[in-house]
């Protein structure tokens, strides 16, 4: 019996009986479109948070109160211990840290913005020093982006988003125009690049106003984050031990203290994410695994059956020669083929389900060029582990015996 053989035979008894095999494979066919749906899901989002959410660029971080926590257990400690950080702290690190090529401020605010009798409400309002463009671009539509000499005399102008430009302005050329925000005039001197939008939240609904116009129009006593650019060639650790040395000397703490701020990194917020998507993929795993396992139990239970069925056949092979080693090789490769129709199946209908779900949700599923041979790898071993014992049942039958079958 060599394996060409074994599964033109399998796919023969397939075709004998459709409906029956079909009923045999739902099991795994759910669980490998579930699987590859899922892995296609979280692949998606990795890629979507590596290229939108976490994208600083190179050589960048950012230093805020908090950084990156991932239990509450460190967020109520951090509340307790980690000081606001001041524009003065950034103006220490750019003084102190030469590994640093640029240094800027950003800090924010949730306002109402109004023009005659249109509003918008819940706009993102930042405050930012102009150099943060040469960290962190703010790409350019029309006009320009804010100037340093209107930062240094806190003049009333402002950078706007796409969102701001069309429910604010509509069909209106933004630039030169004049909108309130908190019942103060500001006056738009530039509009920025459609950013598109994140998981349904769009990343284009922002004002963009000089720092110390912040300071002046909405308060101080906020803690900043701290853009920092490393130097060409300079390694990030390096950059980010230096910047953390000038911040522990100001904060005055001691060599055993924990930092009371926190550096955010594009590596940092990819690990975190993708820790976060581990965890999903393997409760999913262990859920979906059991509509795997159902499957496999159902295979074994209708080659069980098989081997009743075909008794006198299996009874004929040993009678013009075959071995026990042939009849029990048929079975498993009956097995395997068997779990495997099931895996193509699976895998053709979450392609669908991947690209449904691309098209129509805003997740942004990616389908892995990988995910047809974890599947069929998967199918293998469930048609192997789920197929030795009808094989072996198969193998040990009595020739005479099974020849005396009708």
């Amino acid at each position: 019996m060599n394996f060409v053989e074994g599964v033109r035979i399998a796919l023969g008894a397939i075709r004998a009986n459709v409906l029956r095999s079909f009923l045999t494979l739902l099991g795994i066919i759910i669980g490998i479109c579930a699987i590859i749906s899922v892995i296609a899901i979280i692949n998606g989002l990795n890629l979507y948070v590596a290229e939108n959410l976490s994208n600083f660029g190179p050589g960048v971080f950012v230093i805020n109160k908090f950084g990156i926590i991932s239990n509450e257990e460190d967020f109520l400690a951090a509340i307790r211990r980690n000081k606001d950080l001041k524009v003065e702290d950034a103006h220490a690190i750019a003084a102190a840290c030469d590994l640093a090529d640029a240094v800027a401020v950003e800090v924010h605010s949730t306002q109402n913005l109004k023009r005659g009798s249109e509003e918008v409400k819940d706009v993102d309002i930042g405050g930012i020093e102009p150099s943060i463009v040469d960290i962190e671009p703010y790409e350019v539509e029309e006009g320009r982006n804010i100037a340093e000499d209107e930062n240094a005399r806190a003049a009333t102008v402002c950078f706007i988003g796409q969102d701001i430009v069309t429910n604010l302005f509509g069909t209106v050329d933004p630039i030169g125009k004049r909108m309130r925000i908190r019942n103060q005039e500001f006056e738009v001197v530039g509009t920025a690049k459609k950013r598109g939008s994140v998981f349904g939240f769009s990343r284009d609904n922002f004002v963009k106003v000089p720092f110390n116009t912040f300071r002046k129009s909405f308060g101080s006593r906020r803690s900043v984050n701290i853009s920092v650019k490393a130097g060409d060639g300079v390694p990030l650790e390096e950059a980010m031990d230096q910047a953390r040395v000038v911040l522990r000397s100001r904060h005055h703490l001691g060599y055993g203290e924990t930092d009371d701020f926190g550096i955010t990194t594009s590596e940092g917020v990819n690990d975190l994410w993708k820790s976060l998507t581990a965890t999903i993929f393997l409760v999913a795993i262990f859920v979906v695994g059991i509509s795997l396992v159902v499957g496999g139990i159902v295979i074994m239970n209708i080659m069980l059956v098989s081997v009743v069925e075909r008794t006198r056949e299996i009874g004929v092979r040993k009678a013009v020669g075959a071995r026990n080693r042939d009849i029990r090789t048929q079975f498993l490769i009956e097995s395997v083929v068997l779990s495997c129709v099931g895996g193509a199946i699976g895998v053709s209908a979450a392609f669908v389900v991947t690209w449904l779900i691309k098209t129509y949700s805003p997740l942004p599923a990616s389908f892995p060029l990988w995910a047809p041979v974890l599947a069929f790898g998967i199918c293998a071993i469930i048609g192997v582990f789920f197929g030795v014992q009808p094989a072996r049942k198969a193998a040990r039958l009595n020739p005479i015996d099974a020849l005396r079958s009708e």
